[in-house]
């Protein structure tokens, strides 16, 4: 077997990674993610500490504006649990400088203890008021953050659902809904970072500021001792974010290796072929490639804290010859001095952590702006709410001049230059005129890509045709109001939603607004042949048909296909469309079906059925046959097959009947024969 040339996938600025042999054997390099989120996997490397300054206000606004709408009370408690943490701090400085003071004088010990009792009191109470905020702050954000997350995630699915079916088909928009979805999650670690931002800040403050109040000398020292630790920190958390880049995509590899050895889909072949040892081989090469890259990412880190640790060995020598120098000329007290060096370490940490914060507030800052640009995209793409009544008392809708195309995908770089122009879409509807009569079948016919299910689509408002009309009555469809058509709906499609719910909540959803009506639901199954699937589960109406869960079922596709008749039964709308409603039924079971989809016709229902099997059509009213996206031809079955037609459905339907006219019956084998074969294989 030739191996794939090996593949460099970039993961930060001026890196790149190459696919392991076993990712260049078995993926032909490494898995790459084309999600939106992706985007934002180099924010991290490409701010500077400047950058991380100006853009503080607008984060730590941004964080708190989401989090008010989540809850103002747990809000204000994290706010100013954290400010007064962080006042505590200065407090307690002032407190410990205090002490010093007056323990550090000349005099008796027992004189001097009891004159620093009233700042040891002080400091005390400042501990315990410190350690109660810290308290509160940690409880509303406990109430916060989920909060936060379920009041972004809400706000997330409430556009979306609302948006036009071409929106969620469109590529740059599931881009954009992928990244906003990371970004409900990411509003609740911005809360998290935000929170960590504000009291590092305060904090750092509070440290500063009493440095100042002691000697303004102290504080260049200040930043001369924390920069090298601040430097250190960031260093080792980009280089750790960098590796993940880089091993993201191989780690991802050797999960899909180790959850395909133990699937139940793959088992069989894994088994029979000896795929097991082969993929247990590369997964075990994979996570040795692993732990090497992590083995390196520690011996760097340590390189990292080494330097850091000897400038802030450097700086702290010359922090405390400068220290030094005051105490022995006059200008310092000792006591100010020991509290200068409790200032110093406690804005250094604070400093520390307040980098590391920033920079991770702006990275989940990324991701929830691309939330608050889908509600602005999703209003664009939203369906229009109000518009015409649908007209009660439908006879006729009518296709007229109608043309569609489906959008076409665009990468959201502009075309390159020199690169020829792209082919001109072909429209999926060309032109297509047709009548749609009320209480009737109409069966939709035709190859596949012909148009069939494009014409569905267009009748049920989901598009909206780029030229031409549809007419309810005379009544332009664009004109009516959507949810007043979509009420006069049921779909049972080639791809219906196999809900991971309850036998009776799978049929019961097809009518979402009322609840489960029991005789309708038995209805509903008998009219479809859903009664006997219902019989059969363990549970009955109960039984939950997810096999993923306990007590879950598995049924067949067959038996799913009657649950999905039986769900647009239950619907019980003006107009019941069927794509391929018997493609995973037996024969008898799909001459049961049509009997009951001519039945609905004859209780004034309209069925609009679409099939590839033309002799399932012979009962409808009316047949359109469609052809490269155009109408080749309309007319009852007979007509169609009239000895003086020769149009597209006596050709594909006489085609389909050679089928099995004109297929070789096999010669069964001899028992003699297989006798003998199987003794010659032994």
């Amino acid at each position: 077997m030739k191996t794939a040339k090996r593949q460099r996938v970039t993961t930060a600025p001026g890196e790149e990674a190459e696919g392991s042999p076993s990712e260049q054997l078995l993926f032909g390099g490494p898995l790459v993610y084309a999600a939106k989120w992706a985007d934002y996997r180099f924010a991290y490397f490409e701010m500077s500490l400047w950058a991380m300054a100006l853009s503080l206000p607008r984060l730590v606004g941004f964080t708190a504006k989401l989090a008010r709408r989540a809850d103002r009370r747990a809000l204000w408690t994290v706010g100013l649990g954290t400010l007064a943490r962080g006042l505590s701090q200065a407090v307690g400085l002032i407190a410990v400088n205090a002490i010093l003071a007056a323990v550090l004088v000349n005099g008796e010990i027992g004189h001097r203890v009891q004159s620093a009792v009233p700042a040891m009191i002080g400091a005390a109470a400042t501990g315990i008021l410190g350690a109660l905020a810290n308290a509160a702050a940690t409880s509303g954000a406990g109430r916060l953050e989920p909060k936060v997350e379920r009041v972004a995630t809400e706000m997330y699915l409430a556009h979306v659902i609302k948006v036009e079916l071409a929106a969620v088909e469109d590529a740059s928009f599931q881009r954009l809904m992928d990244s906003a979805q990371y970004g409900a999650q990411a509003s609740r670690r911005m809360v998290n970072a935000c929170t960590g931002v504000v009291g590092s800040l305060i904090s750092f403050v509070s440290a500063a500021g009493v440095l100042a109040v002691l000697h303004p000398a102290l504080l260049p020292l200040l930043l001369l001792m924390t920069v090298p630790r601040s430097w250190a920190s960031l260093q080792n958390s980009r280089a750790k974010y960098g590796s993940y880049l880089r091993w993201m995509e191989h780690s991802r590899a050797g999960r899909l290796l180790s959850q395909t050895l133990v699937r139940t889909g793959p088992a069989p072949e894994i088994r029979v072929h000896g795929v097991g040892p082969f993929l247990l081989e590369h997964f075990r090469r994979m996570s040795q490639a692993s732990e090497s890259e992590q083995a390196r990412l520690a011996a760097d880190a340590a390189r990292v804290r080494l330097i850091a640790s000897a400038l802030t060995g450097l700086a702290a020598l010359l922090t405390y010859a400068a220290l030094a120098g005051l105490l022995v000329t006059g200008v310092m007290a000792l006591s100010v001095a020991g509290t200068a060096v409790l200032a110093v370490r406690t804005g250094g940490q604070s400093l520390s952590t307040l980098v590391l914060q920033v920079n991770n507030l702006y990275e989940e800052a990324c991701y929830v702006q691309d939330l608050e640009r889908l509600f602005v995209d999703a209003e664009k793409w939203a369906i229009p709410e109000g518009g015409r009544p649908v007209p009660h008392g439908l006879s006729l809708i009518r296709f007229d001049n109608v043309t569609f195309t489906y959008p076409t995908d665009k990468d959201d770089d502009p075309e390159p230059e020199g690169r020829e122009t792209a082919e001109v879409e072909r429209p999926a509807l060309k032109g297509v005129s047709l009548d749609i009569p009320a209480g009737k079948i109409i069966a939709l016919v035709g190859e596949n890509g012909s148009g069939k299910t494009t014409v569905s689509k267009l009748l049920a408002g989901l598009y909206q045709p780029d030229s031409g009309r549809i007419l309810w009555d005379g009544i332009a469809a664009g004109e009516l109001d959507r949810a007043q058509l979509f009420a006069r709906f049921a779909v049972v499609g080639q791809d219906f939603h196999r809900w991971p719910f309850t036998c009776r909540m799978n049929v019961a959803i097809g009518r979402p607004d009322r609840p489960a009506d029991q005789p309708a639901l038995e209805r509903a199954a008998a009219c479809a042949g859903a009664d006997s699937v219902v019989e059969e589960l363990p549970r009955g109406w109960d039984t939950l048909l997810s096999k993923g869960y306990r007590g879950g079922h598995q049924i067949s596709g067959g038996q799913w296909q009657k649950l999905g008749i039986a769900r647009a039964r239950y619907r019980d709308a003006e107009i019941l469309i069927v794509d391929e409603p018997t493609s995973a039924l037996d024969a008898k079971a799909e001459l049961e079906v049509f009997e009951q989809i001519r039945k609905l016709a004859d209780g004034g229902q309209t069925v609009v059925l679409i099939t590839h099997r033309l002799a399932s059509v012979k009962y409808a009213d009316l047949i359109h046959v469609l052809e490269g996206g155009r109408l080749r031809e309309s007319g009852t079955f007979e007509e169609l097959l009239a000895p003086s037609s020769a149009g597209v459905f006596r050709e594909l339907y006489e085609m389909q009947a050679r089928q099995y006219q004109d297929a070789p019956v096999p010669t069964p084998r001899r028992p003699a024969d297989a006798a003998a074969k199987n003794g010659g294989e032994r």
